[in-house]
């Protein structure tokens, strides 16, 4: 069985100087799924990303950095595996993994950016 672990990250950033807020949650906390199965991981953000697009997925194996994935919602990274697909745009994004494998073990993030207030505001679940 493939174990990924996945945590229910949810963040609220306030920022400086506005009254604007931004919340991320992303689903499930943990699969464990078998190899060859399909994995969905969504991410929400409840205001809109920026240019209704710009959200990214990570993954972090234990002891290495993050490694991006998917871009602009939509766009596989240079040589991540086409089984990965990232899907969703303005407040709802989804990552589908179809056919895991076992090397796709680790924990995923979600990063949004958006505009609050004319400030640049990065979250990372």
């Amino acid at each position: 069985m493939t174990l990924i672990s996945v945590f229910i990250c949810t963040l609220a950033l306030w920022t400086q100087g506005s009254r604007g807020q931004v919340t991320v949650t992303q689903t499930p906390s943990v699969q464990t799924v078998a190899p060859g199965n399909t994995v969905t991981i969504n991410c929400r953000t409840s205001s809109s990303v920026y240019s209704g697009n710009r959200l990214a997925w990570y993954l972090q194996k234990p002891g290495e950095a993050p490694k991006l994935l998917i871009y602009r919602a939509t766009s596989l990274q240079s040589g991540t595996p086409a089984r990965f697909k990232g899907s969703g745009s303005n407040t709802d994004f989804t990552l589908t993994i179809s056919g895991v494998q076992t090397e796709d073990t680790g924990d995923y993030y979600c990063q949004s950016l958006h505009e609050i207030s004319s400030s640049w505001v990065f979250t990372q679940c």
